[in-house]
């Protein structure tokens, strides 16, 4: 299973409606569960750093790393192999502060491009779906 921890507001309309798209198509372990805090919420709860040792924290940040659809498939599948759970971070306007960063196993970048919350959110459930066929040889993902 996959927890998307997210900054902000609920997803809203369009965006829950997309996101239930994709999550409604993922099978195990790629099913989603989603916690949203408000961001000041969220803040402090990185601070306390509530992750455990085997949970794969990913964070999604214009800064990190930019990796094609296939690579994603396949880090999510060795982090499953290895029977650790993978957390997703999802900030929000302000994004995360240097040590979350820091202390995340990996920090993805979409693109340079920066992008409001709920567009990020329906990234990522897009993204775990396509990395769940591509990890199947399924027909979403095209080469």
């Amino acid at each position: 299973m996959i927890k998307i921890i997210a900054g902000g507001k609920k997803n809203v309309g369009w965006c829950a409606e997309a996101c239930s798209e994709y999550e409604k198509r993922l099978r195990k372990p790629y099913d989603i569960t989603w916690d949203f805090l408000e961001e000041e919420k969220l803040a402090r709860k990185l601070v306390e750093w509530p992750f455990k040792s085997d949970d794969y924290v990913i964070c999604c940040d214009e800064r990190g790393q930019n990796i094609s659809s296939p690579e994603l498939s396949q880090r999510l599948e060795k982090v499953f192999l290895e029977g650790k759970n993978i957390v997703i971070l999802i900030g929000g306007a302000y994004g995360f502060i240097d040590e979350v960063r820091l202390r995340s196993d990996f920090v993805w970048s979409f693109s340079k491009l920066v992008f409001p919350h709920m567009i990020a959110r329906l990234v990522v459930a897009e993204q775990v779906y396509r990395a769940s066929q591509i990890a199947i040889n399924g027909p979403y993902h095209h080469e």
